[in-house]
């Protein structure tokens, strides 16, 4: 498969939720290049995102362009509809050209029994022993499992197939990048079950650039990785086995790479992904989104006054409206109900105590990832603000810029893209 339009080998997802950070966030790709890593940035933001800041893809692009223009950015940039499926694409048709086609929601659902009789016997090569480089297959891959494989997962994948027709229709051949986001489900994918499920890309004719399957472990939002840090290591490489396998067999692009979503502040894993990434020479999508917002949050409670008391207002908002602000983020988020403070202690934090419990320093023994877990999924009060909100992130924004560049380049990019 041709692919015209190229997702270069290491990118990073930008989340803005407002619009506003676009420059401050270029300028950490800016210091990549620097020394000597080109690492593109693919601004995303959410179908449910739009909706709750009452806002829409023609912003982000516009945020986006006038940042490149800004600050003479001369390599490729993208902007990502992000997590859209087939009722919500058309809006994100135009000022888009990344779109991550998210089907998990099908995952279990069955196809008819014809259309799974007929890929078993297509794909009889899965049902054998297969020479994979750099992969002991194991036993118990045979037609039975191909099989139960095929019957969880080919009904999303059919249906991401029918979006990717959508968006080709709209663009043109060749005019966008393409996900396929697995991500949001129970259970991770096995290295195994990801080749069955690029097998049937491929037969969707799907050109992919990124795959985003549902790794062990939990990435919640905006915190570190939890889980069995070895197991995630050899999952990974392995996974980068079954897509190079994948791309040889299959004829997917030659640049097909994981994504990793829920990526922000995952600094326990990207030292393996690192190491992976070099040791077989390819490419990763880090996606990265509310670690913005919490710096703009850090920004505005760093700069005193005003800022301060308008970060320990959203909080005390957002900590009376918890259960309603948690709910749509259950299964990403792992919040100590006793580690939230009271908004009226909250009240009485100098700048340095309410900076220390949010910034993601995990050194620091006042650093509270249940107030950052809840800050996190709480925007959505900054969005009801309005004005009042973005009014004064612009009036602070050199020091909000600061925050949200160090964050970016130092926590994020020198460490999955550097190996600093």
């Amino acid at each position: 498969m041709s692919v015209a339009l190229t997702l270069p080998k290491y990118s990073i997802g930008v989340g803005d939720r407002f619009a506003h950070q676009a420059k401050a966030q270029l300028e950490a790709c800016i210091k990549a290049a620097t020394h000597g890593v080109d690492v593109i940035p693919v601004w995303n933001k959410s179908n449910r995102e739009h909706l709750i800041v009452g806002s829409g893809p023609a912003e982000s692009r516009a945020a986006a362009d006038e940042a490149v223009k800004a600050l003479g950015w001369s390599k490729a940039y993208f902007v990502d509809a992000d997590h859209i499926n087939l009722s919500t694409v058309d809006r994100y048709i135009h000022p888009c050209d990344f779109f991550t086609i998210d089907v998990a929601d099908l995952i279990g659902q069955s196809c008819d029994s014809e259309t799974l009789r007929a890929f078993v016997k297509r794909h009889e090569e899965l049902q054998r022993k297969l020479e994979i480089a750099g992969l002991d297959q194991g036993s118990g891959i045979d037609r039975d499992f191909v099989t139960g494989v095929a019957t969880k997962y080919l009904a999303a994948v059919k249906e991401a197939g029918r979006i990717y027709r959508r968006i080709e229709e709209k663009k043109g051949k060749g005019r966008f990048i393409a996900e396929v986001s697995m991500d949001e489900t129970d259970s991770p994918q096995t290295p195994m079950e990801l080749l069955i499920i690029l097998a049937a890309i491929a037969d969707e004719g799907m050109a992919v650039q990124t795959i985003a399957p549902k790794f062990t472990g939990r990435f919640n939002k905006g915190v570190d990785y939890v889980g069995d840090l070895a197991r995630f290591t050899e999952e990974f490489s392995n996974d980068i086995a079954v897509i190079s396998f994948a791309i040889r067999q299959y004829g997917l692009p030659g640049n097909v790479k994981l994504s990793v979503h829920s990526g922000s502040d995952k600094f326990s894993i990207y030292g393996p992904i690192h190491r992976a990434i070099k040791a077989w020479d390819v490419g990763v999508h880090l996606k990265t989104a509310g670690t913005t917002w919490l710096e703009e949050l850090i920004g505005l409670a760093e700069g005193g006054g005003m800022g301060l008391d308008l970060a320990k207002e959203i909080y005390a908002e957002a900590y009376a409206h918890r259960a309603e602000l948690c709910s749509p983020y259950a299964a990403v988020i792992d919040i100590d109900p006793a580690r939230l403070p009271a908004p009226d202690v909250v009240a009485r934090w100098s700048s340095d105590q309410f900076v220390s419990a949010l910034r993601h320093d995990p050194k620091s023994p006042a650093y509270n990832p249940s107030l950052r877990q809840l800050l996190h999924v709480g925007f959505k009060v900054a969005a009801k603000m309005g004005p009042r909100y973005l009014d004064l992130v612009a009036a602070m924004e050199s020091t909000i810029a600061k925050n949200v560049t160090e964050n970016l380049f130092d926590r994020h990019i020198k460490p999955v893209f550097m190996g600093a």
